[in-house]
């Protein structure tokens, strides 16, 4: 029987429509933007950064998570010896800001929210100093100020042998026209971004490999992959700030970006307007995902449905412009290349692998 990200408890056709209740009472609230001189642009809603609009700039606010991964980092350090915090706090910054600069703004300020059920959790020296040197290695990474934060103790909420990460960005729009707004169009190409592996999403399902395997996070990748597999894991996600950033010195506008996290593949085609993404150069499963699918076991389906496969951005342009796109990304240390193209089909909203035979359609994405 294969697993699926539901099995793993965590279930999106419970999860998206909460999502989409907050943004629809939330709308209700914008009001309030007119006494500090902003107002709502349209379309912001459901959109990965919240954007506040002024007559000469936009600053953009992100609140992300980092889910489940310091769990892994626990079990590694208790079955090796080593600590990951550093890379653990990387992984908390990146799912911030790679949401954020989704928008076209780039990151001002990151604030940390670290939640613990015991503050002797900070007692141990080198994992805290390891978290608190990732935190700022993310954020200069990010080219962003770590401006502050808030240390909760929550006895009986949070597990006191464990901490919730969490965090915060606030980023600005200068001039106006660097936003990325959605206007894709039949035709443009789609860029891909590679990942370092599985970043920040779909670790409960992980997890849940992790404790049907006799050596769990000890067992070794093979398959071209040296690593065991908590160290593949705990490979710290890529901060995709300086693509954005390179793009918008060029001059080269980006009609839309996603960052490829919850919902897998399923999330290229986030923007409201129907187009089917077709993905006609998907490159070879890398060996951590091979891992997975066979360890689950997981269907081919469900993986791209769940996992980043390899892809941790995804930028929609101009055709004639992908292959400056893919030059810019690699002088900024990217790993890039052009992977599809969007197409118009009367009201069809799809994502498609047809090499894979894969195919999500609309219905699959319920975000907004």
């Amino acid at each position: 029987m294969s697993l699926s990200y539901d099995s793993s408890g965590v279930r999106y056709d419970q999860l998206d429509p909460f999502k989409r209740a907050c943004q629809q009472a939330a709308r209700r609230t914008s009001v309030a933007l007119g006494a500090h001189a902003y107002r709502e642009p349209e379309n912001t809603r459901g959109e990965s950064a919240y954007l506040m609009e002024a007559d000469d700039h936009f600053l953009a606010h992100v609140e992300e998570g980092l889910g489940t991964k310091n769990l892994v980092a626990d079990a590694m350090q208790a079955a090796s010896g080593r600590c990951f915090y550093r890379e653990i706090a990387i992984d908390t910054v990146a799912t911030i800001v790679n949401d954020l600069i989704t928008c076209g703004a780039l990151p001002i300020s990151v604030a940390m929210h670290a939640a613990v059920g015991d503050s002797g959790w900070f007692a141990d020296e080198t994992r805290m100093r390891a978290l608190v040197d990732g935190f700022a290695e993310g954020c200069i990474q990010s080219g962003a100020v770590w401006g502050g934060g808030e240390t909760p103790t929550l006895r009986g909420i949070v597990n006191p042998d464990t901490i919730v990460l969490a965090g915060s960005a606030v980023g600005r729009i200068s001039p106006k026209s660097l936003r990325i707004t959605g206007n894709v169009k039949a035709g443009d190409a789609i860029v891909f971004l590679a990942s370092s592996g599985v970043q920040t999403n779909g670790l409960s399902l992980c997890r849940m490999i992790a404790e049907s395997l006799p050596a769990g996070y000890l067992t070794p990748v093979a398959d071209g992959d040296s690593r065991i597999y908590g160290e593949a894991l705990l490979a710290p996600s890529v901060i995709y700030v300086r693509f954005v950033k390179a793009c918008q010195d060029a001059g080269i506008p980006l009609n839309y970006v996603a960052h490829v996290t919850g919902h897998g593949w399923r999330k290229l085609m986030r923007l409201e307007e129907p187009f089917v993404y077709e993905i006609h150069a998907p490159r070879a499963i890398p060996p951590l995902f091979r891992f997975l699918m066979e360890k689950g076991p997981i269907a081919l389906r469900e993986a791209y449905a769940t996992f980043n496969m390899g892809v941790g951005f995804a930028a929609y342009v101009d055709p004639a412009l992908a292959g400056k796109v893919v030059g810019l990304a690699a002088a900024a240390g990217y790993d890039a290349w052009v992977a599809g193209t969007v197409r118009k089909e009367g009201t069809r909203k799809a994502v498609t692998i047809p090499s894979l035979g894969l195919a999500y359609d609309g219905e699959t994405l319920q975000v907004r």
